[in-house]
């Protein structure tokens, strides 16, 4: 049942970890959001927790106790790749791991993992931080990983409807993707795969139960 699960969201304050926070909450799991910005109130099931990606794994274990699932949607938009996008996200895999948190969910991008690609593409230096970062979590970690490759995003409005696993790269709204992560934390078929996505014809809930 999703109230008897607790799920942290690092990088609650961006864009998608907003609304990813938010639309758990609303299916009533109890969310702990997790950035550097904790002045909001405490609100329905959602309680908001300091992560700061720059502190070491120690501290980051302390906001990992009786946790279920790590849901990584941080990001430095482009300032800060090593320390934030990509050691930071280790880190937060290290800390899962000592707080005995099986289940890691990754925000990546498309073709994170094709490293022609990444060599090739117009930010790199972005591309090569989620290279390392998700290819950590596959081979360097014994966490039930999902990752959550989407292209482009968007400030589209949402259409409930997606493409998974086709391969192109194609625009994304920010709705369908926290969407998409929602129902991927819902959905244990998941574990261990790696998921393309794009904006499509298919219902979100039926695309992510057979991907």
């Amino acid at each position: 049942m999703a109230e008897q699960k607790r799920v942290l969201v690092i990088g609650s304050n961006g864009r998608i970890g907003q609304k990813v926070t938010n639309k758990l909450s609303e299916k009533g799991y109890q969310v702990l959001a997790g950035s550097r910005h904790t002045d909001n109130l405490d609100r329905d099931n959602i309680t908001y927790v300091y992560v700061d990606l720059l502190d070491s794994v120690d501290k980051l274990v302390k906001n990992m106790q009786a946790v279920d699932i790590v849901l990584f949607v941080a990001g430095s938009g482009g300032k800060d790749l090593m320390k934030i996008d990509l050691d930071g996200a280790v880190k937060t895999m290290e800390a899962a791991e000592t707080a005995h948190v099986k289940r890691f969910i990754m925000l990546s991008t498309i073709y994170s993992l094709d490293r022609e690609k990444v060599a090739s593409s117009s930010i790199r230096n972005y591309m090569t931080a989620k290279f390392y970062a998700d290819n950590w979590l596959m081979k360097n970690t014994q966490l039930d990983y999902t990752i959550l490759q989407p292209g482009a995003l968007t400030k589209e409005s949402s259409t409930g409807k997606v493409t998974l696993n086709d391969g192109q790269a194609s625009d994304n709204s920010l709705g369908n993707v926290a969407d998409v992560l929602v129902s991927i934390v819902a959905n244990y078929n998941t574990i261990g795969k790696v998921i393309t996505m794009h904006d499509g014809e298919t219902d979100i809930e039926s695309a992510v139960k057979n991907s």
